[in-house]
């Protein structure tokens, strides 16, 4: 009596969109724990389960993981803060939605934050100029956000604020690391009590300076 030998069972392929992301997320964490000098293609591959010139296929160096991972980080911040402004009812709203937003990534994306915040060790790479383009991505929405709701009309003005909240949110995010009872929402407002007073007083100055519009009789 013949038995009929069964075919090996092939592993399913992972789409290359789905592969990649993983890689990066295993990436992350390596940089996050090692710091980049430190953190070896090697223990990358292993951890996700390929092979080192796999890897090399796909980003073609170390740098250019590190550049993926900021890159991804970079968009994913960016859908967070934009979604939560679209929902606003009013400008201090939205400007309190977009702080939350930032706060909260931070918190759920630690290996994220990590490399955008140990920028100094990167610094003479490509990743610097990437971490500055995340920094510029926040200060445009802001600065465009105060052109839109808040009114302010000028340019420079606008950036300038913008460029204060950016800072003073970074600076913010790392105080948030020493102390982990402090919630998004905690720290949200701490940066509300002292940003808004100021754009508020500003808009109302806006507000005043311009002329007053009487309907014909």
């Amino acid at each position: 009596m013949s038995t009929t030998a069964k075919a090996p069972t092939r592993r399913k392929r992972m789409p290359r969109a789905e592969r990649e992301r993983q890689m990066i997320e295993v990436a992350e964490a390596v940089f996050a724990e090692r710091g980049y000098t430190a953190a070896s293609m090697d223990e990358i591959a292993e951890r996700v389960g390929v092979s080192k010139p796999m890897l090399y296929e796909y980003f073609h160096s170390k740098e250019g993981l590190l550049l993926a991972c900021i890159r991804q980080s970079r968009a994913a911040l960016r859908e967070v803060t934009e979604e939560a402004v679209a929902q606003a009812a009013s400008a201090e709203d939205a400007m309190r939605r977009g702080l939350r937003a930032f706060f909260v990534f931070i918190r759920e994306h630690r290996e994220a934050w990590s490399l955008l915040r140990h920028e100094m060790a990167l610094i003479g790479t490509s990743a610097a100029d990437e971490i500055e383009a995340t920094r510029q991505q926040q200060t445009d929405l802001i600065s465009n956000l105060l052109g839109a709701l808040v009114g302010e009309s000028d340019p420079i003005r606008a950036e300038a604020s913008a460029e204060f909240v950016v800072g003073a949110c970074e600076r913010l995010a790392i105080w948030c690391e020493r102390h982990e009872d402090i919630t998004p929402e905690i720290v949200t407002e701490y940066a509300m009590d002292l940003l808004w007073g100021g754009l508020a007083q500003r808009a109302t100055k806006i507000d005043t300076a311009r002329p007053e519009h009487h309907s014909p009789r």
